[in-house]
């Protein structure tokens, strides 16, 4: 197996309660060729002075001078990066110990392979798994654009950052993340870099998404925010005439989101804690 420089970059925003558990996860893989780059986007809690603390030569940590919100911390994260591939994990999230092995070894098996997704394990706040979240219902390699079209109808099939892996020369091709959103910025960026060629598709489980009910994903899931929806028709309506959606396919995705918003928030307040 080829043994690339992998940057995992962690944006860091108030994460002092569960960020050491996810650096933890990260410098204890199997695949030892990584850099980790975190970016503390001038927290008001503890965070910075966790992150002063750790010693190891792997690890770059920045503290940003003044708050540059989430799709500019991102950003920046990515672009302080220095290996051919990368995987973004926010602060609470966890990578079972040969994540990045296996997701190496399947991104390197042909060059136009644009980036790799796998499977979550769903935990709470206090590590508890309280469920699992599947990619794409195929396994293998699949072309990007068809499998960006079937998102954009049914639903996110590439999932969080944390189960995906990316090329760091695709990212600055499509541009980064994209300054319109607050929520789906993922969601977006994931269209764009799955164009440019194929995406493995890795049927296991290779990380622990955590839901918790303060995080940005908890007020979507508790349907807290109106924009979450509004974005993804600006998402849908961007994308709509380059991917050929019928007007059918336009309007189910609109009811899908509905209906998978409901059905989130009734998840969230039974079975998170």
């Amino acid at each position: 197996m080829t043994t690339p420089l992998v940057s995992i970059c962690i944006p860091a925003y108030n994460n002092r309660d569960v960020i050491e558990k996810t650096i933890d996860s990260i410098l204890n893989q199997t695949y030892t060729n990584i850099e980790l780059v975190i970016v503390d986007d001038n927290s008001t809690d503890d965070t910075y002075g966790i992150l002063k603390k750790i010693e190891d030569d792997r690890v770059k940590v920045i503290r940003n001078e003044k708050n540059l919100g989430m799709v500019g911390n991102w950003n920046k994260c990515v672009r302080e990066t220095k290996g051919e591939l990368v995987k973004l994990v926010c602060a609470d999230d966890i990578l079972l110990p040969d994540s990045i092995e296996k997701e190496v070894a399947y991104i390197t098996k042909c060059p136009d392979i644009v980036m790799t997704i796998n499977d979550s394990i769903l935990i709470d706040s206090s590590d508890k798994e309280i469920g699992t979240f599947p990619r794409y219902r195929k396994k293998g390699i699949i072309d990007g654009r068809k499998l960006s079209r079937i998102s954009l109808i049914e639903a996110n099939h590439f999932g969080m950052p944390v189960a995906v892996m990316f090329r760091r020369n695709t990212f600055d091709e499509v541009g980064g993340f994209d300054e319109a959103y607050h929520y789906i910025l993922d969601f977006d960026l994931w269209i764009r870099i799955s164009a440019k060629g194929l995406v493995y598709v890795i049927p296991e489980k290779l990380n622990c998404f955590r839901l918790r009910h303060d995080s940005n994903t908890g007020n979507v899931f508790l349907g807290k925010d109106s924009k979450y929806y509004k974005e993804h028709v600006y998402l849908v309506n961007k994308y709509k005439d380059e991917y050929g959606m019928k007007k059918y396919e336009y309007y189910i995705s609109l009811f899908s989101r509905k209906l998978r918003s409901r059905a989130y928030s009734v998840y969230m307040k039974n079975w998170v804690k």
